[in-house]
């Protein structure tokens, strides 16, 4: 016998899942609002509720009335023979959805639908069914819209979407008929049957993974719920429904025992992967699906066999805040990145409830998809990841001057300084995969300024001049310096920056000075194995002090595996250094919340993710006191004065040095490695009263080629303890 039936799904599925009925045998199919119509038999209903992947409910409509009071409410739902569906002892529940002007409260008429339910099986059969919130014998479903009710039976019971395998979630989990919405959106199926893989960087509790792999396997979404809504139906046939799941058991069977595709996730967060593994498990996919701990950084191509073609899905996260958002920016930009190194000829899938971050991965979308999580409205970004796609984010200048001023004898002499040393540092540069270095530092006393190449931008730095100096001279030198930087390095005036320090009169000692304001305020430069954000323009450091370059570089070398922290990091740039070498995990600890999210944007550039690298607001000084973590690897890098008012007292490094490094030496684990460095020129190391450890000045080796000519910019060295050796 032919009824219809009404199978609900979130908003945006309704084309799918009326592909997915045709293809379970439903007939004359027709979309509405969050919903599909379809004529079909009882086994095509219960096949819908079995191995619709994109369904939420699937409803049998029994009456349709007008509702102009509570009474014709209760008059139309008794006028349906519940001693056809439900047997006078059960237990039912009704779901009420809408409001009219005659029903005002979705309660009120719950109520009186289950009134007139109670009150037509007393008087048909002398005995009353009672109401249960939980799994019920009976569920109805009403929907009020526009004064009109349609009252179905619930042959789905709790919502389709609950297959039965997540035994646990993260914070903001997926619906799993909306995972596997993007998965055929994303043309899985076709992609599975061939053998492609399956890759998600960012798994969470791996709903996309078990969903991907239950339709490789060609098994039914409903094949592990516990119970469906009809099964306790009067006119339920059970012999029918056994043999549908009888069926469905046989296809799964064959689909586990086909060759195995390669499905991996990943997620830096253990807990998530602890969670997905149990949701794994429970879905009995242990052996298609592999999971591990890992950072987006880390995302590469399996190479333990060849794989030519995939899909790579992910739905990051979204973002809130809006510090949060300009951190996101980074992560789809790395993300856009791995794709590019890796992936080449396959397919990206990129789930976002804000389609402004995908723009930011450097790569176009071939396709894109309106669908909802929740209410959120989000998008489906779909990529082909090939050359022709790629997006080349470009850092435009203004074309360099040829018509510059004629230079004054002591200008040409600057240029001809400068562009000797580019000559020499160049080359080691590249090598070096250095792109930001110290290009001059006052080498001619009467140009006193710091001269910093950051990859096609130039950072000027003026000294500021002694007393002796006649104002009007030193202003006349800065206008020199000025005009010989653009022209001895061939870039445009706009893509220098300068930071003019001299004397005011009145009370004000010193003041800023900025030239310009370029289209990018901030840029990404490379250092080794690691990206940075700097700001040339916007504040007097760049976010990167370039003389700890060899410092970074060695916590590179010694992080794997290893603990680390960072006192007064700044930016967190030897963070990043150490997360990107290995580091079990990382701290980093400033009182400045503008440098915290600047080191958060870092760590977002690099594919890093804040479950591993912790950052911490705090005056480190009395963190250290209260810290009761063990550190195999700390940074000990103070300024050479503070008095800011967030902290308790002043810290003078001098004074202050011989307590602050027997607290990091407190909380380094046996075997462990303190670095202590500071840039006070004058500064001398109390060798006495840290006699209890060995120290191992390294000053020499962590002064790179572009600072030996000032080799006094720091001083550096390696702490153990006694049982320990040294570097």
């Amino acid at each position: 016998m032919l009824h219809q039936y009404f199978v609900a799904c979130p908003k945006g599925l309704e084309g799918l899942l009326e592909q997915e009925i045709n293809q379970l045998s439903g007939r004359d199919t027709r979309q509405t609002v969050a919903g599909v119509y379809f004529n079909g038999d009882l086994e095509t209903a219960y096949r819908v509720c079995l191995w619709s992947r994109l369904a939420n409910k699937v409803l049998l409509p029994l009456a349709r009335f007008s509702v102009e009071s509570g009474d014709t409410l209760y008059d139309g739902a008794k006028a349906v023979p519940w001693e056809d569906h439900l047997s006078p002892n059960g237990t039912l529940l009704v779901d009420f959805v809408g409001t009219s002007r005659a029903i005002r409260n979705s309660q009120y008429g719950a109520v009186r639908i289950k009134d007139a339910v109670v009150d037509r099986l007393r008087e048909t059969t002398g005995s009353r069914p009672s109401v249960a919130k939980r799994d019920p014998d009976l569920r109805l479903n009403a929907r009020l819209s526009k004064g009109n009710l349609v009252l179905s039976l619930d042959l789905s019971g709790d919502s389709l979407h609950r297959r039965g395998y997540r035994v646990k979630q993260g914070a903001a989990p997926m619906k799993e008929n909306l995972a596997a919405a993007i998965l055929l959106r994303a043309n899985w199926p076709a992609m599975a049957a061939e053998g492609g893989a399956l890759l998600d960087p960012m798994c969470g509790s791996g709903t996309l993974l078990i969903e991907g792999a239950m339709m490789a396997a060609d098994s039914a979404p409903g094949i592990f719920r516990s119970s469906f809504g009809f099964e306790r139906w009067l006119n339920h046939r059970n012999d029918l429904w056994l043999e549908l799941r009888e069926e469905a058991l046989q296809r799964r069977r064959e689909g586990l025992a086909k060759p195995l595709v390669e499905i991996r996730g990943y997620d830096a967060d253990l807990h998530v992967i602890r969670a997905a593994e149990a949701n794994v498990a429970k879905a009995r996919l242990d052996h298609w699906i592999r999971l591990s701990r890992k950072q987006l950084s880390e995302l590469k191509q399996p190479t333990h066999r060849q794989l030519d073609r995939g899909l790579v899905i992910s739905n990051p996260p979204y973002g809130e805040r809006l510090g949060d958002v300009e951190s996101l920016k980074l992560l789809y930009g790395h993300l856009g990145d791995r794709l590019k190194a890796e992936f080449v000829g396959w397919k990206a899938a990129v789930f976002t409830a804000n389609p402004e971050l995908g723009k930011h991965m450097g790569l176009r979308a071939e396709k894109k998809y309106k669908l909802f999580n929740g209410a959120l409205p989000s998008e489906l970004l779909l990529f082909d990841v090939e050359p022709q796609a790629f997006v080349h984010r470009k850092y435009t200048e203004k074309p360099v001057d040829k018509e510059a001023p004629e230079l004054t004898p002591g200008a040409k002499s600057l240029v001809n300084r400068l562009q000797k040393n580019r000559k020499q540092l160049a080359k080691w540069a590249r090598k070096n995969e250095i792109e930001c270095y110290r290009l001059y530092d006052a080498d001619m006393p009467e140009y006193a300024a710091a001269i910093d190449v950051y990859g096609n931008q130039v950072h000027v730095q003026e000294y500021a001049a002694p007393k002796s100096v006649d104002e009007e001279k030193a202003r006349k030198r800065f206008m020199e310096i000025q005009a010989a930087v653009p022209l001895a390095l061939e870039v445009a005036p706009s893509a220098v920056s300068y930071k003019q320090r001299r004397r005011n009169r009145g009370k004000q000692q010193y003041e800023k000075l900025e030239n310009g304001t370029p289209q990018h305020a901030e840029m990404p430069v490379r250092e080794g194995a690691a990206k940075f954000l700097v700001n040339l323009w916007q504040y007097l450091d760049t976010g990167l002090f370039l003389d700890h370059r060899p410092v970074r570089m060695k916590i590179a070398e010694m992080a794997r595996g290893k603990r680390f922290l960072n006192l007064f990091c700044y930016t967190a740039s030897a963070s990043v250094h150490a997360a990107l070498g290995g580091a079990r995990f990382t701290v980093s600890v400033d009182m400045s919340n503008t440098y915290l999210q600047w080191a958060r944007k870092n760590f977002a550039l690099n594919g890093l993710s804040e479950d591993k690298n912790r950052l911490q607001q705090a005056d480190c000084l009395q963190w250290l006191k209260e810290c009761d973590q063990r550190f195999d690897l700390i940074l000990l890098d103070p300024p050479t004065f503070s008095n800011s008012k967030r902290m308790e007292g002043v810290l003078d490094v001098q004074r202050d040095h011989v307590a602050m490094i027997k607290d990091a030496m407190g909380i380094l684990a046996p075997g462990g490695t303190l670095i202590f460095s500071n840039n006070l020129r004058t500064f001398k190391m109390d060798l006495e009263a840290l006699s209890a450890y060995q120290l191992q000045d390294i000053t020499a080796s962590t002064i790179d080629k572009d600072f030996q000519r000032n080799a006094k910019i720091h001083q550096c060295w390696a702490l153990t303890s006694p049982a320990a050796g040294g570097l």
